[in-house]
């Protein structure tokens, strides 16, 4: 006990920021659960997709194209809140919203939330956490079928 009064009396300013650090994270983790704005990692939401959830992919229309997470239903953002009635039959159901980096997606979940959803959530870092994780993704193209003769 007396060596960790010496060491704070020595280092002062050490101990300090400690402490304002230690203050700074408790605040912020409790500012962003008091929110409400819930992320999930990709392996979550592989778990709540396959638990009856279903995704929202909030990127443009090239974008999704080009390569989406399987049965993700495409609202872009722009169209998001005139499209928003779509999306009311899935009340009962866990939302999974997607964009590319995250950004778009957290301002969806706020105004789902806001609107009465409750298991709404973002894909923290977006299609791109997704793809970097090596989960599928499907593209709009079709592949054709070899037919059995």
């Amino acid at each position: 006990m007396d060596n960790i009064l010496e060491f704070t009396g020595n280092h002062t300013l050490l101990v300090l920021f400690l402490i304002i650090s230690f203050f700074v994270v408790v605040f912020t983790e409790l500012r962003r659960k008091a929110s409400g704005l819930v992320t999930v990692d990709p392996v979550d939401a592989v778990r709540l997709i396959n638990n009856d959830g279903i995704v929202i992919d909030l990127r443009n229309v090239e974008s999704y194209a080009r390569g989406h997470i399987v049965n993700a239903r495409n609202i872009p953002f722009d169209e998001f809140d005139a499209k928003k009635d779509k999306i009311a039959k899935f009340r009962n159901r866990s939302i999974v919203a997607v964009c590319d980096a995250g950004v778009s997606s957290t301002k969806a979940v706020d105004s789902l939330r806001k609107s009465g959803f409750e298991s709404v959530y973002g894909l923290k870092g977006g299609m791109s956490a997704w793809t970097e994780a090596g989960l599928p993704v499907v593209s709009a193209k079709k592949t054709k079928s070899k037919s059995k003769k």
